[in-house]
């Protein structure tokens, strides 16, 4: 069975988003961000997603990924804080100060993207479940846009190339209605 190591960085949601990984029949193991280096050893993981949490990255001091993860060629999908720290860690910026964003706002997919494949088409927009403070701009080199809401122009981004995904929503609740069709998509990365 395949397994994909989430990297808690301290999200309420983090049990949820184990769950809808083994819905989409994966083995999925959450260990803390300060665990992570010795659990992708243990655990030869296909995938990893970073989880949200409630810190920001513009503060000193808050967790981030190990390196590894980025440089694995492993599958990654950042998660909220997941996707602030997957940006500053590639060499993109995250600012804070921004308008929090909290509740139900629509996306709209900008480009087609592996992690939307039989979820959403170009064009389309959806209504999803965010709750963030924090900006990213500008997106690392080699990424790119995928979907866009009125508060995060950034809303999903993917690597132009390889395997590295973001997304500053929650796909895994039940407020984001797709979440059933998109976290399997996620997995599969």
């Amino acid at each position: 069975m395949d397994t994909v190591l989430i990297i808690d960085f301290g999200s309420q949601v983090t049990q949820l988003i184990a769950r809808r990984v083994r819905e989409a029949r994966a083995y999925s193991e959450i260990v803390p961000f300060n665990k992570a280096e010795e659990a992708g050893e243990r655990l030869r993981p296909r995938a990893v997603i970073l989880s949200g949490g409630p810190a920001s990255v513009t503060e000193m001091g808050t967790p981030r990924a190990p390196e590894w993860v980025f440089r694995s060629g492993l599958p990654v999908l950042g998660i909220c804080y997941g996707e602030q720290t997957m940006v500053a860690q590639m060499g993109g910026q995250v600012e804070g100060g921004h308008h929090r964003e909290f509740g139900r706002p629509e996306i709209e997919v900008v480009d087609e993207c592996a992690l939307f494949e039989g979820v959403w088409a170009k064009g389309e927009r959806d209504t999803v479940w965010m709750s963030h403070g924090g900006r990213v701009t500008p997106l690392p080199p080699g990424f790119r846009v995928v979907a866009v809401s009125q508060g995060a122009p950034f809303a999903a981004i993917a690597a132009a190339e390889g395997q590295h995904f973001a997304v500053q929503f929650h796909p895994e609740g039940a407020h984001t209605p797709r979440r059933a069709a998109l976290m399997p998509a996620q997995v599969a990365l």
